[in-house]
């Protein structure tokens, strides 16, 4: 039997007295009863203090050493809290250091032994990852011009009474239409998906904004908006492309009145036409359920039109944030005029099965064609094969139309004080405010 563990009360040693008649246990007296040693580190049991906290036995702590009063006793709670903290898992490290447990390793263990007072991570804005060059090819490499081109033949295929109405609630209903709107609401009306996705709105179904410079053109949602800056345009947050590879190389000044900057100037720096100027744009997304038609954002004058053929890769937003420069790969119309502040352009993007763009006074235009060039693009002037002002064009008035939905994208020069009346996310109707001066 250890000596500390004999039940005979210990025998005190008196200055000059004998000593015990135990030699064993006279040696375990002297050794406990000898002052306190120095320790390089610090020795804690739940219960008791280094420093002679109270211990079991009363007022005397067990290792002889005197008590230190209140100090002592608080310093005992203390670590008997935090040993019953650490025997269940819900105290800190600190606290676990203390009453002498072991630290929990990190990650999934360390979790399940903190009973959830892990600390958790601020959620973070996660930056977009970009597809890789391979995934792109595999998907450019599917034939979506081909497949748009039987989707548009199937779409014009007359169908019969007793079939529109089950197929075009089964539209409405999976995309979400509001019929109401519609000029005409008699499903039986629509010969076809074509005439179908193409129909027009009552005129009081989107009334215009007169107390705003920029309208929106479309129905659909806000993926992006704000100033140009270092020649490249967000199509969804954190995806960028460039701004020459977007509008193409620039239009002599002859057809638009670009500043005369010298060439050494960025592609940005061109468009600007007014010192003291900035560029803006703006990216609208248009769902399968929206309406299909687009209109003048605003009073201008269209004086250049540039088609691009190209891909027809959807627009979705989530397929934006996959594919960087999308909307550069994308079949795609260009617009460009001038505005009363300079610079002003529309650019309406393709999709899949969105080969049919249509541009109301532009009869030449063919998109989705079977013959075309990657890379290549096609200019028209309406300055000079029409007349010398060009195609002027008022707010609200109807510019064009796609079949089922794409994208459209605004890129326009104004003053630095122009303000965006905007939320990225937000749906929006034709004829809503998008900014003003």
């Amino acid at each position: 039997m250890p000596p500390w563990a004999d039940p005979r009360p210990l025998l005190p040693r008196s200055p000059g007295g004998p000593a015990p008649s135990s030699p064993g246990r006279a040696t375990v007296v002297a050794v406990f009863r000898s002052p306190p040693v120095s320790l390089p580190f610090r020795f804690s049991c739940p219960g008791s203090s280094s420093e002679g906290g109270r211990g079991p036995t009363g007022r005397q702590s067990r290792f002889g050493a005197p008590v230190a009063g209140r100090r002592a006793r608080g310093e005992g709670r203390l670590l008997r809290a935090a040993s019953l903290k650490a025997s269940t898992g819900t105290g800190t490290g600190g606290e676990r250091a203390a009453a002498g447990c072991p630290q929990p390793r990190r990650g999934r263990v360390g979790v399940a032994f903190q009973r959830g007072k892990a600390k958790k991570k601020k959620p973070g804005r996660r930056r977009p990852r970009s597809a890789g060059r391979h995934r792109v090819a595999l998907y450019k490499s599917v034939p979506t011009r081909l497949l748009s081109r039987a989707w548009g033949r199937l779409n014009q295929v007359e169908l019969p009474t007793w079939l529109r109405k089950p197929v075009y609630s089964l539209y409405i209903w999976t995309f979400g239409v509001n019929m109401k709107e519609a000029a005409v609401e008699d499903l039986h009306h629509y010969r076809n998906l074509s005439e179908f996705f193409r129909r027009k709105l009552k005129p009081q179904a989107r009334p215009v904004c007169c107390l705003h410079s920029v309208i929106s053109p479309s129905d659909g949602k806000i993926l992006n908006f704000g100033q140009v800056k270092n020649c490249e345009v967000e199509q969804v947050k954190g995806v960028t492309y460039s701004l020459e590879s977007f509008l193409g190389p620039r239009i002599s000044t002859e057809e638009l009145h670009f500043s005369q900057a010298p060439p050494g100037n960025s592609f940005q720096q061109q468009l600007v036409t007014k010192e003291g100027n900035e560029l803006y744009h703006c990216v609208i997304y248009l769902a399968p359920g929206d309406y299909h038609c687009f209109h003048s954002p605003t009073d201008w004058r269209v004086s250049h039109r540039r088609h691009f053929p190209g891909s027809l890769m959807s627009v979705n937003p989530g397929v934006a944030r996959w594919i960087k420069e999308l909307f550069c790969h994308n079949e795609r119309v260009v617009l460009t005029g001038d505005w009363k502040h300079g610079f002003f352009s529309l650019t309406a993007v393709g999709a899949t099965n969105v080969g049919s763009i249509r541009i109301y006074f532009d009869q030449d235009l063919h998109t989705n064609s079977p013959c075309y060039s990657k890379g290549s693009y096609n200019d028209f002037s309406f300055i000079s094969n029409n007349n010398k002002e060009g195609i002027p064009m008022r707010k609200g008035e109807h510019l064009g139309e796609f079949n089922l939905g794409s994208t459209i994208v605004l890129i326009f020069e104004a003053p630095k004080d122009f303000k965006f009346h905007l939320k990225a996310g937000q749906k929006i109707r034709f004829g809503e405010a998008l900014g003003s001066l």
